[in-house]
């Protein structure tokens, strides 16, 4: 019997050394957004000191976020693809997620191999795939040019939202339907068979039953793909390209790498950070009002 003190000491080396890896390079990031700049090496010159920051860089950033601001309509735009990305890895990985857990008994290993597969392979080079398929020469114009659905190829890859979309759909589902599918394997299938003898239907069973209790597995997926998606910003250099198709984190890498000021790229940061807050906040206590639930059954 181990004493009740034993796991949280094991852990405490693990979360100290997550607690610095996050911390620290997240206050740099602070010190750089409330920090100050060069005058001549346009530079960025971070200040540790809170009692010295200036955080004229922050309201600069709100304020171009305001209606009319000069980043409205990159973070619309950013919060429209996540939207619709999320949306199409829903109704995608949901069903798949579903028939797996309690369809799949015969093929389950084989099907869960396949889902783990994408994480062997580079996300970069995944995208780079996706860009050849979707080339003017490449597969997928190549199908639809032999089944007459285009007479000319079509350029997927010339600044589309939809191709933005997609890819981000692609490159972020396998992460959202494992998570999920733990949740449904989970599911006691005597509530099911108890709702069905109660004489609901399939489908009043999934709905009421099957649906409910995946909330916080379809929660967790979505927050697992919902957070890189706000920051992605190499999905859309690679499978667009176009300035009418870039997300908030091209705008963070474009001040970060290639613009004068590091310090709007950190304040970006720092405004996309407290965003992102909100959503994890609404997440942790989704899942505690469910496990309160769960433990008054």
């Amino acid at each position: 019997m181990y004493r009740r003190w034993l796991w949280p000491v094991v852990s405490v080396p693990g979360v100290v050394w997550l607690l610095v890896l996050f911390l620290i390079p997240f206050y740099a990031v602070i010190g750089v957004a409330f920090g100050g700049v060069d005058p001549i090496l346009q530079t960025a010159m971070p200040t540790w000191n809170p009692l010295h920051w200036n955080s004229g860089w922050v309201l600069q950033v709100l304020s171009g976020l305001a209606p009319g601001g000069v980043y409205q309509a990159v973070f619309v735009r950013t919060v429209e693809y996540v939207a619709i990305a999320l949306a199409g890895c829903i109704l995608i990985g949901y069903p798949v997620a579903y028939y797996v857990a309690r369809h799949a008994s015969r093929i389950k290993s084989l099907v869960l191999i396949l889902l783990v597969l994408p994480f062997w392979i580079s996300y970069l080079m995944r995208m780079l795939a996706w860009v050849d398929l979707l080339s003017p020469d490449g597969y997928v114009n190549h199908i639809l040019m032999l089944t007459h659905v285009i007479t000319q190829p079509y350029g997927f890859l010339d600044g589309h939202s939809s191709t933005v979309v997609w890819g981000l759909v692609y490159g972020y589902i396998p992460y959202f339907i494992l998570p999920l599918y733990a949740s449904l394997d989970r599911i006691d299938r005597s509530w099911l068979e108890a709702a069905r003898d109660l004489g609901a239907s399939p489908f009043r069973t999934f709905w009421h039953v099957t649906l409910p209790l995946s909330r916080t597995g379809l929660l967790g997926g979505a927050v697992l793909i919902v957070l890189p998606m706000f920051g992605d910003y190499y999905t859309p250099n690679i499978v667009s390209g176009a300035p009418t198709t870039s997300m908030i984190g091209n705008q963070i890498d474009l001040y970060f790498h290639g613009g004068p000021q590091p310090t709007i790229g950190a304040a970006l940061t720092i405004t996309l950070s407290a965003f992102l807050v909100v959503l994890m906040a609404y997440y942790m206590w989704t899942i505690h009002r469910a496990s309160r639930e769960l433990r008054t059954l």
